[in-house]
């Protein structure tokens, strides 16, 4: 389930209207807040779980992965002899959630400490089956051929079909989050594991927005780093809306560098750009970029 499918709040900024380009007037507030967010990571988008809470949660949604591992791996046709590298490597991916660290750097990551690293061929078809088994969803990065854009990156960010499942594999809870208790193998990211888990969160939404859409989402990723932007909903003609994804309630100049930057490279092909957040208003800033807080967007 997709934040505006929760009822956490009524969602009144409409992806469609972004996607429109008309450059619509946005505003609204809400009063869900960095907690909520975080809670709603831990709760699962899940229907038949997500009323559940403290340890019985946790159970369902241990036995969920358990079943993976044990059991759907055999069904899909993949048998695996290392049940424990086999979590260690889910949990290292949980960890990399919202980043495009590289398999070897995940795979390192799953067997730290350990001199006799699994084989690129071991660790291959994990990504393959949980995959098949709709159990990782990445992002895969935005590779236009009618824009002078140049040396852009294909590696695709990570993520976990539901940010719950990956919360579950480090073990942590809503506190843990919000006081960015260390969890998990280390991994090269920008900013805390909750800033990740809500860029997991409002990516899983988007996609359900935009599927709604007939749009597909993409990230864009310069090979070098000098711009990235967290979503690229792009429409069948091939124009786009950008967004980025922040953790704060406010916004700053430097938070739109990005979009500006792609503004001025493809011109009127981006339809809209907007920051989402956890912040408590929606409104347009003076240089026409939407602030959007994540509970309030829908389809």
């Amino acid at each position: 389930m997709s934040l505006a499918e929760r009822g956490i709040e009524t969602p009144t900024v409409r992806l469609a209207d972004l996607l429109s380009g008309n450059r619509a007037e946005v505003t609204a507030n809400t009063s869900v807040d960095l907690e909520t967010y975080a809670d709603e990571i831990i709760r699962s988008g899940f229907p038949a779980i997500r009323e559940l809470s403290g340890r019985i949660l946790r159970s369902q949604l241990d036995g969920y992965l358990d079943r993976i591992v044990e059991r759907e791996f055999t069904d899909a046709g993949h048998n695996v002899r290392n049940q424990g590298a086999l979590r260690r490597w889910m949990t290292a991916y949980a960890a990399a959630s919202s980043t495009t660290a590289s398999f070897e750097t995940i795979r390192d990551a799953a067997s730290s400490g350990e001199n006799d690293k699994p084989a690129k061929t071991t660790t291959l078809p994990y990504r393959a089956t949980l995959e098949q088994l709709w159990m990782i969803e990445d992002v895969t990065a935005w590779t236009p051929s009618r824009y002078h854009l140049r040396r852009l990156a294909t590696s695709s960010v990570h993520q976990l079909a539901d940010p719950a499942l990956a919360a579950r594999l480090l073990g942590v809870d809503t506190q843990a989050l919000i006081s960015d208790t260390p969890a998990g193998p280390a991994m090269p990211r920008d900013g805390t594991l909750l800033g990740a888990l809500f860029e997991s969160l409002v990516t899983l939404s988007v996609r359900t927005y935009a599927q709604a859409n007939e749009a597909r989402v993409h990230h864009l990723r310069t090979r070098a780093g000098e711009h990235e932007i967290d979503l690229i909903i792009e429409r069948g003609d091939g124009r786009i809306v950008a967004l980025e994804v922040k953790l704060s309630a406010t916004v700053s100049d430097t938070d739109t560098r990005h979009l500006r930057w792609l503004a001025d490279t493809i011109g009127d092909d981006l339809l809209d750009t907007a920051v989402i957040t956890t912040g408590k208003d929606a409104y347009r800033r003076l240089d026409g970029v939407a602030v959007i807080p994540a509970a309030l967007l829908t389809a």
